[in-house]
């Protein structure tokens, strides 16, 4: 079983996301179990106050050092300590492999400006962003990165056939889809895909994926291309 601990200041951000879909099943069927940690519980003073004005200035508040250690020291365990920051390591499909590994994972939600950087220091075994833009909080990017992560576990997917298909596998994004009706509004479905080859359509999926790599991403398909080179040498 995965464990995912959350250290977050909005509890109830997590409530529907973990509830519902595939997530929601997961957790009937014991494949993962989700702890969602208040930080507000070691706020200081008469408000619970978590954050406050940056030494040198500057807009914005940053997380307190003071109920995070707390926080962590009381629910870490053995657990592997992530913070999602957008300065932190690009999440990638082969990161994601790389965290699965890991049994029990501890999030840490920042705010605002982000948290002080002693925690990091201290804790922080993964920084990770999950891509170059900005959220409004750490909640958003722990959620992709667990989905991320629940893929991977045995019995998540209905289907699991389907994860070797997906796009960033092999460095390629994933080839178009089509269901019925087979027209609409003149536009048909390629006949290849109804020709029942299975390996004309397996060959022209590939084809369509190195397309829309090389068009979309020219930088995963330079990965791409020098492990196929690399492979056939």
């Amino acid at each position: 079983m995965k464990i995912f601990k959350i250290i977050t200041l909005f509890p109830e951000f997590f409530e529907s996301p973990l509830q519902t879909g595939l997530m929601g099943k997961a957790v009937e069927k014991g494949l993962c179990r989700f702890e969602i940690i208040n930080l507000r519980q070691w706020g200081e003073g008469q408000y619970r106050q978590c954050d406050d004005y940056p030494y040198g200035g500057g807009s914005g508040m940053v997380l307190m050092p003071g109920p995070l250690f707390k926080a962590i020291e009381l629910h870490k365990g053995d657990s592997t300590v992530i913070y999602p920051s957008p300065s932190g390591e690009l999440l990638t499909q082969e990161l994601v492999k790389k965290l699965f590994l890991y049994d029990s994972y501890c999030f840490i939600c920042g705010q605002y400006e982000g948290i002080d950087q002693r925690v990091i220091d201290r804790f922080v075994d993964y920084e990770i962003s999950v891509g170059d833009y900005i959220l409004s909080g750490g909640e958003y990017a722990t959620l992709t990165i667990i989905d991320a992560l629940c893929r991977y576990i045995p019995g998540f997917m209905s289907n699991p056939q389907s994860l070797l298909e997906e796009s960033f596998e092999n460095y390629l994004l994933e080839y178009p889809h089509y269901t019925r009706p087979r027209e609409i509004d003149g536009m048909a479905v390629p006949d290849i895909l109804i020709s029942g080859n299975h390996e004309k359509i397996r060959q022209w999926r590939l084809e369509k994926s190195i397309e829309k790599t090389k068009a979309v991403r020219p930088d995963l398909y330079r990965l791409y291309k020098a492990k196929k080179d690399e492979v056939e040498q």
